[in-house]
Parts: structure tokens; C-alpha cells; sequence
């Protein structure tokens, strides 16, 4: 089976998410927009999703870590399961969306790591 296939997002939190973005901006060039990050489109026409939001946001608990990844996977629940039954801890909440399907597992160090099943044709 075929685990992670790219990068489908990067996520960072921050104290100022306002002037981190633009510092970004200013610095490095990327293209923030007003929803908070930018969309950087690979040739085959998928994304990697670049964002900056609030530190009080949660998203990323139990996770302590300031960032989080998320990788595209081909396969969302067959992923999942193997992870489960390598001995992974696997949150048991999964959000299907207009965006695709995701889920999380975390790494040994703590890192909430999410994993992306993008919509069908994307």
C-alpha cells in the first residue's frame, strides 16, 4: 500500500499570527492571503497549503509543538487501520469535508501529524 504521496500542508502557530505572516510576506515572498497563508501549486496541479494561524486555536492538541504537517495519502482509512495495527496511536477522530478526508496520528516525540485523502480528482 502506498502510505504518504507529498505534502499537503504546512501549519504553524503563533503568539502574532498577523505579524508573523507578514514578516513572512516581506522577507520571503510567499503570497499570504487574507485567510491566513497561501497555496503553492505543484505541476501535476495539487497544493501544499502554507498557514499561519492563532496559538490559542487547539488545532493542533494534544500536540505541544508549535507546527504541524500534513500529508496527502491515497487511501485515508486503509492508512489509518495499518497504523493502528503497527501500534501507532491513531486519534480516533476523522473529519470528511468538502476539502477531502483527514485524520491523525501522533509521532513518538508528541508531534501531531495530520494525514489528508484529497477529494476524488484532485
Amino acid at each position: 500500500m502506498k502510505r504518504v504521496t507529498g505534502i499537503g500542508g504546512i501549519f504553524f502557530n503563533a503568539k502574532d499570527p498577523v505579524a508573523l505572516r507578514a514578516w513572512y510576506k516581506d522577507h520571503l515572498g510567499i503570497d499570504v492571503q487574507g485567510w491566513g497563508g497561501a497555496a503553492f501549486t505543484w505541476s501535476d496541479g495539487g497544493t501544499t497549503i502554507w498557514s499561519i494561524g492563532n496559538a490559542d486555536g487547539g488545532h493542533f492538541a494534544p500536540s505541544q509543538s508549535t507546527f504541524m504537517i500534513n500529508y496527502r495519502v491515497d487511501d485515508l482509512a486503509a492508512l489509518l487501520q495499518a497504523l493502528r495495527d503497527e501500534g501507532c496511536n491513531v486519534l480516533e477522530k476523522t473529519d470528511d469535508s468538502e476539502y477531502g478526508k483527514f485524520g491523525w496520528v501522533m509521532d513518538p516525540e508528541g508531534n501531531k501529524i495530520e494525514l489528508w485523502q484529497p477529494p476524488a480528482g484532485q
